[in-house]
């Protein structure tokens, strides 16, 4: 009873410690590109009650319906009513999920496995930063996770209910995104070549599962998906696009361009990363526990304790890991689908080395995890609040500077000043829509034009963001093109450089009457 006691109050301090890396100040970073993204479609399902999946510039919608529930609960009725901290939530929720999951697994994993893959999950740093990020990743792996539980509690007792709740994990995975074939690939791989390894385990599991569950499993499988994809029935084609978009992901696959990296791109990151004058990060003590947690498992074979889940385990991600390698198209919160997998390795390693270790030697042991779990921790301070927005941080890809921040808020503050308020027309220039996560911070005016090239016969706006390529042709159209008498003066809107990613600069112009005023006010 003491012990039982003992993990509970053990696993409650872990819950409470990925708590505190993943849910204070969730506002701090600026928005990535990404986020701002998919905030803006979840504003239209929030304004409009309308929501079509696109299958080009989108993931899955499930993302945007579980953001419903915070935005509901916090009477938020418009995009401009929303925070930061209500869209993040959601990729925190998922994130702690993720841990809780493992106690479908106390029949499957000794306590000291949950223990360890629970305190490794909570520390990471590469966890605890995308789960304060507001896109499809972390749920992704959460349903996953809750796939690969469901699957074991149908293998140890064949209850339907088992396979419905199955059904619905996989459902959601493909309504999240749709490399979810990734993991269901990884995960039927993996089961298979569990089942070679075994003969008599074979035959006598196929004997066990009963046909018609397998046909309930599919058919809540595909409702589960639908119901997301035809946006509740309202747009039955979401569903043919969710399929047919695999088209453009072959094709993007097939591209060069600058998410291409090489195939050890992600175990790099994991293993050693250092940039310019920042800390040294690493998370080679998950991937060196995790060598052992699979060495453990081939080499002990059938003495494990329900080895074939861990057989599965050790197929699951090693395959996982080897499909997001080879893939040249990589972003670093793809790691997260195969990094858990390690995590959980790292944690049957971890449960292994206590067990064959003397007294003496396991207080060794104990020091050394300590050390190692504090560097961890540490390094989750550090990408969560001071390296939120630095390049210095691995896991920060393609994010805009602090300087957007500054950007939004001299823009709001004059266009107030203006006659029009917060319905001053404003422009943004820049080719390849390359402005994000402008749209997120600027949603609370309602007349921005948002333009990849110049259109000399639009009238200039009173207040224009520009990318410096735009910078001539745009000069000339203010100055030369408008005949004498009736031209502008525009002035330079800030006071210095900035950039809305590292060396990626926006120039504002302003109206040198409204740049006045917003003086005289200052």
């Amino acid at each position: 009873m003491k012990s039982i006691l003992n993990f509970k109050l053990l696993f409650l301090i872990i819950i409470g410690i990925a708590l505190c890396f993943r849910l204070p100040q969730l506002h701090i970073r600026p928005m990535h590109g990404d986020e701002a993204v998919h905030a803006i479609k979840f504003g239209e399902l929030l304004e409009k009650g309308v929501y079509n999946y696109d299958p080009l510039e989108y993931h899955g919608p499930t993302l945007n319906y579980f953001t419903l529930i915070p935005a509901w609960f916090l009477s938020q009725q418009t995009l401009t009513d929303v925070s930061e901290t209500t869209l993040r939530i959601v990729a925190v929720f998922f994130g702690v999920c993720l841990i809780v999951m493992l106690l479908f697994f106390l029949d499957g994993f000794s306590r000291p496995v949950i223990l360890f893959a629970a305190l490794f999950s909570a520390i990471s740093p590469a966890m605890s930063f995308y789960s304060r990020y507001y896109i499809q990743e972390m749920l992704l792996v959460c349903f996953t996770f809750g796939a690969i539980a469901c699957g074991f509690r149908y293998w140890k007792s064949k209850r339907l209910i088992w396979a419905i709740f199955l059904g619905v994990f996989l459902g959601l995975m493909h309504a999240t995104k749709e490399t979810f074939v990734l993991q269901l690939g990884a995960m039927l791989l993996a089961i298979l070549l569990m089942l070679l390894n075994d003969h008599r385990l074979n035959l006598k599991t196929l004997k066990k599962i009963h046909p018609w569950h397998v046909l309930t499993l599919s058919l809540i499988f595909v409702f589960t998906s639908g119901l997301f994809y035809s946006s509740f029935f309202t747009n039955p084609t979401g569903i043919l696009d969710s399929m047919l978009t695999y088209k453009s992901y072959v094709a993007r696959g097939a591209e060069s361009g600058i998410h291409f990296h090489p195939w050890y791109y992600y175990l790099k990151m994991l293993l050693f990363s250092k940039y310019g004058n920042g800390p040294v990060w690493s998370e080679a003590f998950v991937l060196i526990l995790a060598i052992w947690g699979l060495i453990t498992i081939f080499v002990k074979g059938k003495k494990i304790p329900n080895n074939n889940l861990f057989r599965f385990l050790a197929f699951y991600t090693i395959i996982l890991t080897g499909f997001y390698s080879i893939i040249p198209y990589k972003t670093p919160w793809n790691l997260l689908g195969f990094f858990h997998g390690m995590i959980l390795l790292a944690a049957i390693g971890t449960a292994e080395i206590l067990k064959v270790v003397t007294k003496t030697q396991k207080w060794i042991v104990y020091s050394i995890l300590i050390v190692c779990c504090a560097h961890l921790a540490w390094q989750s301070y550090l990408a969560n609040f001071k390296y939120y927005a630095e390049p210095t941080n691995p896991y920060v890809y393609a994010h805009p500077t602090k300087d957007i921040l500054a950007i939004s808020d001299r823009v709001i503050e004059i266009a107030n000043l203006y006659p029009d308020g917060l319905e001053t027309t404003i422009q943004v220039i820049a080719p390849n829509d390359d402005y994000w996560p402008l749209p997120w911070y600027l949603r609370s005016l309602s007349n921005v034009g948002w333009w990849n090239e110049i259109d000399e016969q639009f009238p200039s706006a009173p207040i224009i963001l520009a990318s410096p390529v735009v910078e001539e042709k745009l000069l000339e159209k203010l100055y030369l093109l408008p005949p004498p008498g009736q031209r502008n003066l525009y002035v330079p809107l800030f006071d210095s450089t900035m950039e809305l990613r590292p060396q990626i600069e926006l120039r504002g112009y302003v109206v040198n009457d409204l740049w006045m005023r917003y003086q005289q006010s200052k």
